[in-house]
C-alpha cells in the first residue's frame, strides 16, 4: 500500500519552455499528416460532384460508401494501435500512412458501385490505427491537464484540409479530360500522393518516446519523463490500475465508445454530404469548394478558444455537450429552412459544434487509461466510435433518396448529438478527475475532470 503523500504522486510542474519545444518540433507535422488524412477520407465529397453519375451511383449506394470505409476502419483498428504501441509510432504511422496513401490513389481505379465500395472499405482498413494512435503516441509527451490545448492544436489540421482542400479538391474536377482521365480520378491520383512521401519523412522526423529525443538536451529529457511517469502513476493511482482487458470492459469505457458514435455519426454525415447539400444552393463546382470552406474557417477561430478555456477552467462535460447542442441546432436550421442564407449560417454553427466537440472528447478517455490500456482502449474507443461513420452518411443517403433532399438527413444527425450531449452530462461529477484532485490534495480546479 502506498502512503497517502508520497512525493511522487505529485506531478513535477513542467516548464513552459520545455512543453514548447515539444510543440514545436511534434505538433505541426502532425498536424500535417492527420491534414492529408483527413482530406484522403473526406475527398470523395468533392469526387462525386461528377463522379456518381458517371458510375451509375445513387445516393443511397453513396451514403454506403461514403460508410463502408468505417467498416473496414473498425476491424483492424485495435490490432494496428497495439502494433504500435510494440513497434513503435515512427515505423508504424509510416507503414500506414504508405497503404492508405496506394489505396487512396488506387480510388481512381473505380468503375462502377461495386469497384467504389470494395476500394472504399479496402481505405479505411489501411488507415485504421493513425488517429487513435496519434491520440496515444500524445500521450506520452503531454500530461493530461495540457492535452486539451494540443488536441485543439491538432484539430486545427480539419478545418485546413476543408479551407485549404476543398477548393483544390473542387478545383482538380476540372482536369476531365486530361491524358484520357476523368476530373474525379485526377483528384483521387494527387491527394494521394503525399501520404506516400510524407511516410518516408515520418521514418526520420519522429520520436517514440521522450527518452529517445535526441532533439532535446538530456537534462529535458530527464525532466519530461520524470513529468509522465508521474503523471500516468497519478492517474494509476486515482482510478486504479487498468489492464488490457479492464479497458475493454470498463463502464466508463464503453459508454464513452457510444458517445463518440453519436458524435461520429454528426461528423462524417455533414462531411461526406456538405458539398452536395451547398450544390443544391444553385452554385457551380468551384464555388462549393470555397463555400464550404466558410464554415470552417469561423470554426477554427472557435475552437482554439474554446478548448483553451476548458483547459483554464478544469472542466470538461459541458464543453463537450455544448458543442454538441451548438451542432445539433445548426442541423436544424440547415435542414428546415428553405432560405441558403439560413440553412448556410445552420451549416457554420454545426461546423462550430464539429469542431469543438472532438478535440474535447479525446480528453476524456486519456485521464483513465495509461499504457497498454491506453493503446487498446483508445482504439476501441475510437473504432466502435467510427463505426458512426458508416451510419451517419448511410442515414443521410437512405432520407435523401426519400426526399431528395439530403438536407432532410440532418434531422437524424440532430437526434444523435442531442443523445450524446445527454448522456457525458449524465455522467457523475464525481469522476476522474476529482479522484486525481484529491490525491495531489492540491487546491484549484483539475483540468482533466469531465
Amino acid at each position: 500500500m502506498q502512503p497517502p503523500s508520497a512525493p511522487s504522486q505529485v506531478p513535477p510542474a513542467e516548464p513552459p519552455e520545455l512543453l514548447a519545444k515539444v510543440t514545436r518540433r511534434l505538433v505541426p507535422f502532425l498536424i500535417l499528416l492527420y491534414f492529408v488524412a483527413y482530406l484522403d477520407r473526406v475527398n470523395v465529397g468533392f469526387a462525386a460532384l461528377t463522379m456518381n453519375k458517371e458510375l451509375g451511383i445513387s445516393p443511397y449506394l453513396y451514403g454506403w460508401g461514403a460508410g463502408i470505409f468505417f467498416l473496414g476502419y473498425f476491424l483492424f483498428e485495435i490490432p494496428s494501435n497495439l502494433a504500435l504501441a510494440r513497434f513503435g509510432a515512427r515505423m508504424w504511422i509510416a507503414r500506414i500512412m504508405i497503404t492508405w496513401g496506394l489505396i487512396s490513389s488506387a480510388m481512381a481505379l473505380a468503375r462502377g458501385p461495386a469497384s467504389f465500395l470494395v476500394l472504399r472499405f479496402l481505405l479505411g482498413l489501411a488507415e485504421a490505427g493513425f488517429f487513435p494512435g496519434i491520440v496515444f503516441y500524445l500521450t506520452y509527451w503531454y500530461p493530461a491537464r495540457e492535452r486539451a490545448r494540443v488536441m485543439a492544436l491538432f484539430y486545427l489540421a480539419i478545418p485546413l484540409s476543408i479551407i485549404i482542400g476543398a477548393p483544390i479538391s473542387s478545383s482538380l474536377l476540372s482536369l476531365h479530360g486530361l491524358a484520357g482521365l476523368r476530373g474525379w480520378q485526377w483528384l483521387f491520383i494527387i491527394e494521394g500522393l503525399p501520404a506516400i512521401l510524407l511516410a518516408f519523412v515520418a521514418l526520420h522526423y519522429l520520436t517514440d518516446r521522450p527518452e529517445q529525443a535526441t532533439w532535446l538536451s538530456p537534462d529535458e529529457r530527464r525532466i519530461l519523463s520524470e513529468i509522465m511517469r508521474a503523471d500516468n502513476a497519478l492517474s494509476e493511482r486515482a482510478c486504479g490500475h487498468m489492464t488490457l482487458r479492464d479497458a475493454f470492459s470498463h463502464p466508463r469505457v464503453l459508454v464513452l465508445a457510444l458517445i463518440f458514435f453519436l458524435v461520429v455519426m454528426g461528423v462524417y454525415g455533414l462531411g461526406f454530404w456538405l458539398p452536395q447539400i451547398i450544390k443544391r444552393f444553385g452554385v457551380s463546382d468551384l464555388a462549393v469548394g470555397f463555400l464550404t470552406a466558410i464554415p470552417y474557417i469561423v470554426a477554427a477561430l472557435v475552437q482554439v478558444f474554446w478548448c483553451r478555456h476548458s483547459d483554464s477552467q478544469g472542466e470538461r462535460r459541458w464543453h463537450f455537450a455544448i458543442p454538441c447542442l451548438l451542432m445539433a441546432g445548426g442541423f436544424m436550421m440547415s435542414a428546415l429552412s428553405r432560405s441558403p442564407y439560413v440553412s448556410f449560417a445552420g451549416l457554420i454553427l454545426s461546423a462550430i459544434g464539429l469542431m469543438c466537440a472532438q478535440p474535447m472528447f479525446w480528453t476524456m478517455p486519456s485521464t483513465i487509461l495509461t499504457g497498454t490500456a491506453a493503446a487498446g482502449g483508445i482504439a476501441l474507443i475510437n473504432s466502435i466510435g467510427n463505426l458512426g461513420g458508416f451510419a451517419g452518411p448511410y442515414l443521410v443517403g437512405w432520407v435523401a433518396q426519400v426526399t431528395k433532399n439530403p438536407a432532410f438527413g440532418l434531422i437524424v444527425l440532430t437526434v444523435a448529438l442531442l443523445i450524446a450531449a445527454g448522456l457525458v452530462l449524465a455522467m457523475r461529477p464525481e469522476n476522474v478527475g476529482e479522484r486525481r484532485r484529491r490525491v495531489i490534495a492540491a487546491p484549484g480546479p483539475a483540468p482533466e475532470t469531465f
